[in-house]
């Protein structure tokens, strides 16, 4: 972890010292102008050490703040160690951890404020970022609140489930539940997509990103899926350097797996498409492709045909349990 430590005065330039000796990747930040050397540094960083008063930190920081998911964590404790507050970014961002961390080196007491922490709960926005599954902030905020406000919530799964964590008991039936678990849109509940969507694809050359963009909303809404499930698209290594394929994949922050055609003629389970035998000498693109990288014979969507596109969707293996990073 990146860390900017930051002092105020001349005791807290000293502990600035020590924390900075004993944590790994932490530098300190010289200079008084607090507010200056946040916004050099907002994005530097993955974390903050501010040894100063809470209010300084809190108005040198309000003008920088975006997006939990994006902020950097940030941690204020007084220049003697006693108190260390885990002031930003407690859970994704890894406050909560690093307040810990801090009062351990100093023998003082981290002071955590997020609700679950302090009721005992599983953070849900760490355990699903641990467990690979996506939900927009709307659900994250709302089953988080419900968890914190009930004490336990009800989960739907039609994926395999190996175990939950203390809080999240899983129930048969969608309609039995609180939190649905599925790769689907499905309205009406918070739903926490797992990431096991592989998108096979080939293209035409010079085919532009927008319609890598088109094919695959086209596809997903046709078949009810989300698209916050796909885990990464798929394609034969003569498309590596294919312009809009790679700017879609950036676009969409996805990784593309590329396989020989040696690789995909080793697929059995596929019908051969004389198209791509006689393109690139292989047996098809888009559904071996999504097979291989999915490491699964489901195909939940064979190829789909569009004017310089073809898309195919297999679903990878995927396992729910209980794990997240202990304080």
């Amino acid at each position: 972890m990146r860390l900017g430590i930051i002092a105020v005065t001349r005791g807290g330039r000293a502990l600035a010292e020590r924390i900075s000796e004993a944590l790994p990747g932490a530098e300190i930040l010289a200079g008084e102008d607090v507010a200056g050397k946040l916004a050099d540094n907002w994005s530097r960083f993955d974390g903050f050490v501010c040894i100063m008063a809470a209010g300084i930190a809190v108005r040198a920081m309000a003008p920088l703040l975006a997006d939990k998911r994006t902020d950097p964590c940030v941690v204020v404790l007084d220049e003697k160690g006693r108190h260390v507050v885990s002031l930003l970014s407690g859970h994704l961002g890894g406050g909560n951890d690093l307040a810990a961390r801090v009062a351990a080196l100093t023998g003082g007491q981290a002071v955590i404020t997020t609700a679950s922490d302090t009721l005992g709960l599983v953070a849900l926005d760490v355990w699903a970022g641990e467990q690979d599954l996506a939900a927009t902030g709307e659900d994250m905020i709302r089953a988080s609140a419900d968890l914190v406000n009930r004490g336990s919530l009800s989960v739907y799964a039609d994926i395999t489930v190996d175990s939950l964590p203390p809080g999240l008991d899983l129930v048969d039936r969608p309609g039995e539940a609180d939190i649905i678990v599925s790769n689907r849109n499905l309205p009406g509940k918070p739903v926490f997509h797992p990431k096991n969507l592989v998108v096979g694809v080939g293209c035409n050359r010079g085919t532009p990103a927008t319609e890598f963009t088109e094919a695959l909303d086209d596809l997903f809404s046709d078949l009810g899926l989300s698209i916050l499930a796909v885990r990464n698209l798929a394609s034969i290594d003569r498309k590596d350097d294919e312009e809009g394929l790679l700017a879609f994949a950036e676009q969409q922050n996805w990784p593309i797996d590329f396989y020989s055609k040696k690789e995909i003629n080793r697929v059995a389970c596929i019908e051969t498409s004389q198209a791509a035998l006689k393109a690139v000498g292989a047996v098809g693109v888009a559904e071996p492709c999504a097979l291989l990288s999915a490491k699964s014979e489901i195909l939940i969507s064979r190829k789909r045909k569009w004017q310089n596109i073809t898309m195919a969707l297999a679903e990878a293996p995927f396992t729910l349990s209980a794990q997240v990073r202990a304080l």
